[in-house]
């Protein structure tokens, strides 16, 4: 059996046209909802987060250039970008891959294909 989370009092429906970004992980869609993936699984929402694994490692990549950013850009709330919940922590979609602010640089945790906005 398989188990996860389900996302409760969810009343938007994500879809293409939603508004919301959609990316593709695990064989499926997530739409990118208020820090949060979302999943329409049967009669509910399921909340996802993308795997720390080979195509999205949580290594530490200090010779990483940010250079889609301005100097000095750091990731985190409001910083313009989508966070995306990686593993134990969170990520923010810059330019097609999952960047991760790190001490006094910026990993990179690999591509996430984007659907749509």
């Amino acid at each position: 059996m398989t188990t996860h989370k389900v996302h409760g009092n969810h009343s938007h429906a994500h879809g293409t046209g939603c508004g919301h970004v959609a990316i593709t992980h695990a064989g499926h869609i997530d739409y990118v909802h208020d820090g949060h993936l979302h999943r329409q699984h049967d009669d509910h929402i399921d909340e996802c987060s993308i795997a720390v694994d080979r195509a999205n490692p949580g290594a530490c990549t200090p010779s990483h250039d940010c250079g889609s950013h301005p100097k000095g850009h750091k990731h985190g709330a409001g910083c313009g970008h989508q966070a995306i919940p990686h593993g134990d922590h969170v990520d923010y979609l810059a330019d097609g891959h999952l960047h991760y602010a790190h001490g006094d640089h910026c990993d990179d945790h690999g591509p996430i294909r984007v659907q749509h906005a």
